[in-house]
């Protein structure tokens, strides 16, 4: 018998043409992290690397769909981006402090000022630190 090449509709080509720009090596973190994020900035056609250092706050969706937001206060203001985790903008992801947290989304931080806004360290092991 030939070999049926099967067309593929709907949400299958959805997934199949997501699947081709997830990255394969990305940085293991959760929620309550502090991260270090370099990314690419071009500016009148150089690329240079600036690094955006916070707090996860959140993380949302699946797959090439993924997205973490990064808080920081910057001169007593507070600071958050959204970065897609699977994005060609996004050099590394570095996790300098890990955090301690019983929720999803730290969105109570907004709210939050000085001490009263850090997430107690994480000093426990963790399943993704045997992989190194």
């Amino acid at each position: 018998m030939a070999e049926e090449k099967r067309e593929l509709k709907g949400q299958e080509l959805m997934r199949s043409i997501e699947n081709q720009y997830v990255k394969p090596n990305v940085t293991a973190f959760r929620v309550g992290d502090t991260l270090d994020v370099a990314v690419k900035i071009r500016e009148a056609g150089k690329e240079r690397i600036q690094v955006f250092s916070g707090t996860c706050i959140a993380r949302k969706g699946s797959s090439s769909r993924e997205t973490f937001t990064v808080r920081r206060i910057v001169q007593g203001e507070g600071v958050e981006r959204v970065f897609p985790l699977h994005s060609p903008n996004i050099e590394s992801i570095k996790v300098v402090r890990r955090g301690r947290t019983r929720r999803a989304k730290l969105n109570y931080l907004r709210q939050r000022a000085g001490r009263a806004s850090r997430v107690h360290e994480d000093l426990r092991a963790r399943p993704e630190d045997k992989e190194e």
